[in-house]
C-alpha cells in the first residue's frame, strides 16, 4: 500500500504536512526532514487509535452476533 505525503512550505518558514488518503493525519515541522518524521509519527498514532476503535466495534459486534463467526487478523502493508 502506498500513501501520498504532501508537504507545503509556509511563508513564515517550516512545512505543513499531511497524508492525502487519510483525513486526520497531519502535522508540521521546521524542516522538510522534521515534517516527514512528524508525519510518520502522526500516521502511526492515528492508526493505533483507529485500531483500538475498530476492536471496540468488533467486540460489540461479537456480543450482538454471538452465533456468527468473526475472523480478525493483522496484515502488513509494508509501511
Amino acid at each position: 500500500m502506498k500513501l501520498t505525503a504532501v508537504f507545503s512550505p509556509e511563508e513564515e518558514g517550516g512545512y505543513i504536512a499531511y497524508i492525502e488518503e487519510m483525513p486526520g493525519v497531519n502535522t508540521q515541522g521546521e524542516t522538510l526532514e522534521e515534517a516527514r518524521s512528524n508525519l510518520l509519527e502522526a500516521l502511526t498514532m492515528v492508526m493505533e487509535v483507529r485500531r483500538k476503535m475498530a476492536q471496540k466495534g468488533i467486540s460489540s459486534v461479537k456480543k450482538g452476533f454471538s452465533k456468527r463467526k468473526i475472523i480478525t487478523e493483522e496484515i502488513s502493508l509494508g509501511v
